[in-house]
């Protein structure tokens, strides 16, 4: 059984439209226009058990106001969903026990008191048993290394600190399935690194499902194998990422380092020169043509080295949302 499975998931707003000038205030008090701004439209997908999907899309996209309709704290306007069996937005406690949801930019625990007192807090909202509640808090403060900063004011933290124990807070109740909204905003790159590390090791020990949202493309190579794709409140792809790179992959970085001091002139006319800096050029090539465009390079200049790359996945991705399908 899918852990979540949603059917033509759709939210849209009413806005009110605010008219300029002092006389189009005085005409809003008695006569106000609307009008209706869709955010999610129809949006399909089913998860397993066990999968870590990264749910991908730019700004406004409608990512956040999918993952809030799947926590239940907003009603969609249309389709259907069921979240652990459940329908999220009945709110039931048999189903806000069994999931956890981490908004990057939103704080759970008390700002001026140590994380240990607020996990203490979630132990009484949760009715968790004490032994098993030690247990496990005792498990996560290992497995993020944090064991020696539960008693420290949760503001004296860094930024990096203060989300592993947002995420241990989140796992005290052994959740099902957890939603990840942006978990690594504004983290240097080692601490993105631990929270990927520590997200795959929980994963690969207690099975629980994750659905993250993220902006770096990073968190969604070193955990996910599936991606979901939404822009503009459309879903426009599902499937692996590899199959994004198959499908936007189309070109290589060829880095080339030429003897001497320079880069010869006309090596542009060989591909898309997206660097050169001395000796040192990068250039985008169609797949196709890497081997003609290497023999050719190779016969008329004396190269130190080769490298042949992917282009970066964050290129790919933004290529999916600026043609809005694949």
């Amino acid at each position: 059984m899918p852990i979540i499975e949603a059917n033509g998931l759709s939210k849209t707003y009413r806005v009110y439209q605010k008219q300029e000038g002092l006389f189009g205030a005085l005409v809003g008090l008695f006569s106000r226009e609307y009008k209706d701004v869709v955010a999610v439209d129809n949006v399909s997908f089913t998860i397993e058990p066990g999968e870590i999907v990264g749910f991908l899309g730019p700004n406004g996209a409608g990512k956040t106001t999918t993952l809030k309709m799947l926590a239940g704290l907003i009603y969609p306007t249309s389709g259907s969903a069921t979240v652990l069996g459940h329908v999220p937005w009945e709110r039931e406690d048999a189903f806000r026990r069994r999931f956890s949801l981490v908004m990057g930019q939103k704080n759970q625990l008390w700002w001026d008191l140590p994380a240990a007192d607020s996990f203490q807090l979630h132990r009484e909202i949760y009715s968790l048993p004490s032994d098993q509640f030690d247990a496990t808090l005792s498990e996560l403060t290992e497995l993020f290394g944090v064991k020696d900063l539960t008693s420290q004011p949760v503001r004296e933290l860094s930024l990096g600190e203060r989300m592993k124990m947002e995420l241990i807070a989140a796992l005290l109740h052994q959740p099902q399935l957890l939603l990840l909204d942006e978990p690594t905003i504004g983290l240097d790159v080692i601490a993105q690194v631990t929270i990927q590390k520590c997200l795959r090791d929980y994963n690969a020990a207690r099975g629980v499902t994750v659905l993250l949202t993220s902006h770096y493309m990073r968190d969604v190579e070193a955990l996910c194998k599936r991606v979901l794709v939404i822009t503009h409140g459309k879903l426009v792809y599902d499937g692996s990422l590899a199959g994004i790179v198959d499908r936007f992959g189309n070109e290589k970085l060829v880095k080339l380092q030429f003897d001497g001091d320079d880069s010869p002139a006309d090596v542009a006319t060989f591909g898309e020169v997206t660097s050169r800096e001395g000796p040192i050029v990068e250039l985008k090539v169609d797949r196709a043509r890497v081997p003609e465009v290497l023999a050719a390079i190779l016969q008329r200049y004396t190269v130190a080295d080769i490298s042949i790359n992917e282009p970066p996945l964050d290129r790919m991705i933004a290529k999916v949302f600026e043609q809005g399908t694949v």
